[in-house]
């Protein structure tokens, strides 16, 4: 049996630490909601400013950055428990999974702020080593002697982040390369990106009500969340919390923010978890719904929702057909805490599963006929064996997850050769060419941000080498050194001139790591799996091992690997401010295709699936053309 167990966990949001972060309310009980009118937010001058902040105290002690200290919080807990459950795990081999959506963003904000106004280097120098998307994935590991685990990856993959985090950890104990992984995700509130939601209209004027009429958006709010994993055959005695026994994801590739309106990428990545687990959807009691609250996504979801449990649903021994999935809206309690949603929702659906309790839907009103779900007003007892969890993300990204009370019985997926087919590398790009190789307008293009247009470029040079039908149907992992940072610096000034009630919508959705990997897959019709990933300077080196790892799995028969740098001013003189003020970083961007399928042995290499990361290297896609040099 190889279901992967939670063994220990940690946790933090607006309701709290610990187990009172998911609390599944007792029978008859109505569900909690610590969404509230923030007041940061409404000095900042947005319009909507209604938020779910974590409590002050987090049990660490505080540090210079929020969301590091979120991150360290449900660490410590985790690591505490797993102190009592199984002693001795860290001489064991472990693996680390961590999403976030905006990483450093609230350091990165100062950083910004104290450049335009001319700070000395001393100040700004303080500032750049916080500034980055993985300055909180490696400080928090930093205190607790985990940084310099080799098997480690940080989740730039928006709201569906953990979920693929968690993912990803059932993978590498299928294919026995960790006997540990701790998995999950955070993120801190910051008026950053509460401006850029609310100019997309995805945020509520009042209250979240998912899958009601009326329902106007979501309310964000920061938290985060950590499981440890082991194998169900290798647990050692340790008690189980809930069982990882299902993992799929997909791609919409329709559009970059708003989700595919059939559903039916998130259900592919549904059926993918309950095909993964054997499990079918017959036995699930309960859906962890992503719902966010606005009119496309829970109409989407709910579509994804039907078409998933449409089969006949035959009770055993009865002949009749069990009631529809308990459908939970948890982000209607807790805000949308993006990087950690997915683990928290997890968790709150494992508690319900241990409980068997169905837990209640915060929102009120009357349903919506276009996006019907069956919520409950009051938590109700219900024999519970399995939940779905599912997770959706800018970029068209779509995760879920197979939850269930008991032991599968799933067999661990056997590795698959994985291999090199072809390589592109480009050194910058024109927008005419482009918007010939692509079809995209290029007034289009002229709107993206730099990074997209060099990551699109390297794809349409890869697809010239191996033609569009190679690439149509596979998943991406997009790598980065420093990410959008100089997308972020040009949105943020705007926010600072204007106020964050003006920012450019436009531009919000290209600050998000994600987006590269979402453009790319719209172009190219990458249905697969996909996220970026970045826990340091080696990103690029990340997104091949990530990749490699989900063709050798089954969960793609073809993966597109893209790094890009911008290697704009800001990135330059964050560089320059840092340890790594010595290392080049060059505009450009390398695209890799990885099959399953050996084709001519003779000609096509193999990839390494432990192949190690090397941050302290070059930077950024110079390490992908680094790998291939020695690869060659």
């Amino acid at each position: 049996m190889s279901d992967a167990c939670v063994i220990a966990s940690g946790a933090v949001s607006a309701l709290g630490l610990g187990p009172l972060a998911y609390r599944v309310p007792g029978a008859g009980e109505r569900a909690p909601v610590a969404i509230a009118r923030d007041e940061e937010l409404a000095r900042a001058g947005l319009l909507r400013p209604f938020a779910a902040r974590a409590p002050a105290a987090l049990g660490v002690a505080p540090g210079a950055d929020r969301a590091t200290d979120l991150l360290k919080a449900a660490l410590s807990q985790t690591l505490t428990a797993l102190e009592r459950v199984r002693p001795g795990w860290r001489g064991e081999r472990i693996g680390i999974a961590l999403g976030t959506s905006s990483g450093g963003m609230l350091t990165a904000e100062r950083f910004f702020a104290a450049r335009a106004e001319g700070a000395d280097a001393g100040s700004l120098a303080a500032l750049a080593s916080g500034a980055t998307y993985f300055a909180p994935f490696n400080d928090a590991l930093a205190a607790f002697g985990l940084e310099r685990t080799p098997l480690r990856t940080h989740l730039l993959a928006a709201c569906a982040a953990s979920t693929l985090a968690i993912g990803l950890g059932l993978r590498w104990l299928d294919r026995d390369a960790c006997d540990l992984v701790l998995a999950g995700g955070y993120d801190a509130l910051s008026t950053f990106v509460a401006a850029g939601f609310e100019a997309l209209r995805a945020t509520t004027a009042s209250s979240s009500r998912p899958f009601r009429l009326g329902r106007d958006g979501m309310a964000l709010g920061e938290g985060a969340a950590v499981v440890a994993l082991v194998r169900e055959d290798r647990r050692r005695g340790a008690p189980v919390m809930v069982r990882v026994a299902g993992f799929g994801a997909s791609t919409d590739a329709v559009h970059i923010t708003a989700p595919d309106r059939t559903g039916s990428g998130l259900m592919r990545a549904g059926a993918a978890a309950l095909a993964d687990a054997g499990w079918p959807a017959s036995r699930v009691g309960l859906v962890s719904a992503h719902a966010t609250a606005t009119p496309y996504n829970d109409a989407m979801e709910s579509r994804a929702i039907a078409a998933l449990f449409a089969a006949p649903r035959p009770v055993e021994g009865s002949g009749a057909a069990p009631p529809p999935p308990v459908v939970h809206p948890f982000k209607a309690q807790i805000g949308h805490t993006l990087g950690a949603a997915g683990a928290l929702e997890s968790l709150a659906a494992a508690a319900a599963l241990a409980a068997s309790i169905a837990p209640p839907a915060a929102s009120e009103g009357e349903l919506d006929p276009d996006a019907p779900a069956l919520l409950l007003e009051r938590a109700e007892p219900r024999p519970l064996d399995a939940a779905l969890k599912l997770s959706a993300a800018f970029g068209g990204a779509n995760a879920a997850l197979l939850l269930t009370s008991r032991a599968s019985g799933r067999k661990p997926r056997r590795a698959r050769p994985v291999h090199l087919r072809a390589a592109a590398r480009v050194t910058g790009f024109d927008l005419g060419r482009l918007a010939e190789a692509t079809g995209i307008p290029r007034d289009r293009l002229a709107r993206l941000d730099a990074l997209c247009r060099l990551g699109l470029t390297a794809v349409a040079a890869l697809a010239d080498v191996v033609g569009e039908g190679a690439l149509r149907g596979a998943g991406i992992v997009a790598g980065h050194a420093l990410a959008t940072i100089d997308t972020n610096d040009v949105y943020d000034a705007r926010r600072r001139a204007r106020g964050a009630r003006f920012v450019e919508p436009r531009l919000f959705p290209a600050t998000s790591p994600n987006a590269i990997a979402g453009e790319c897959a719209i172009a190219y019709q990458l249905t697969g799996p996909s996220f970026a990933v970045g826990a340091g300077l080696g990103g690029a080196l990340e997104a091949l091992r990530a990749a490699a790892e989900l063709v050798a799995s089954s969960d793609a028969d073809r993966m597109v690997v893209v790094a890009a740098d911008d290697a704009g001013p800001v990135a330059r003189e964050l560089l320059g401010l840092t340890v790594a003020q010595h290392r080049a970083v060059a505009c450009g961007a390398v695209a890799l295709l990885l099959q399953a399928d050996p084709g001519d042995a003779g000609r096509l290499r193999e990839v390494d699936l432990d192949l190690p990361v090397d941050h302290d290297g070059p930077v950024g896609h110079l390490a992908l053309l680094r790998w291939l040099d020695e690869h060659g």
